[in-house]
C-alpha cells in the first residue's frame, strides 16, 4: 500500500489561478480604460480648439467649440453629465492663444453587461491653438496682421 505523502491537492490550485487570471484580466482592461479615456480626452480637446480658432467672425465660437468637443467625446463612447471642455485661456482675437482642457472620470472597475463601479480617476488632456493672424473681421490690433507679427 502507498502512502499519500509527496500529494498535492489540485483543486485549489485553480481555483487560485483562476482568480489570479481574472484578477489580472480586470486590472488589465482598466488600464486599457486609463488610456482610451486619455486618448479621447485628446481628441476632444484638439478639436474643440480648431472648432473655436476656425469659427466664423460673428459666432458664439466658444459654444461651437464646447459642441465639437462634446460631439468628439459621444462619437467615441464617452457620455455622461461629468464630461467637461473648457476653455482655460485665451480669446477670439487675432494671434490670441486659446487652450481647451477635457476631463473625462474613468471608473473604477467597468464590467461588460454590468457598467460601471466606483470612482477611479480622471483622464485631462489639452490643447493649445493660435487664432489665425490672417483672419478678417476678428477683433484684435490691425497692425498685428501677419505671422511674424504674433509674438
Amino acid at each position: 500500500m502507498s502512502d499519500e505523502s509527496g500529494q498535492v491537492a489540485g483543486i485549489e490550485g485553480l481555483v487560485f489561478g483562476l482568480l489570479i487570471f481574472i484578477v489580472g484580466t480586470l486590472i488589465v482592461a482598466n488600464a486599457w480604460g486609463v488610456i482610451d479615456a486619455k486618448m479621447a480626452a485628446s481628441s476632444a480637446a484638439r478639436e474643440a480648439a480648431r472648432t473655436y480658432v476656425k469659427a466664423p467672425a460673428g459666432s458664439d465660437a466658444l459654444g461651437l467649440a464646447v459642441a465639437a468637443g462634446t460631439d468628439t467625446l459621444h462619437s467615441l463612447g464617452r457620455r455622461g453629465s461629468d464630461l467637461r471642455v473648457e476653455l482655460v485661456a485665451g480669446t477670439f482675437a487675432r494671434c490670441s492663444t486659446v487652450t481647451f482642457r477635457v476631463s473625462v472620470p474613468v471608473p473604477l472597475l467597468k464590467l461588460p453587461w454590468l457598467g460601471s463601479h466606483g470612482t477611479g480617476f480622471t483622464a485631462v488632456a489639452s490643447h493649445t491653438e493660435i487664432v489665425d493672424p490672417y483672419r478678417s473681421g476678428v477683433a484684435g490690433d490691425p497692425e498685428l496682421k501677419g505671422a511674424a507679427n504674433c509674438g
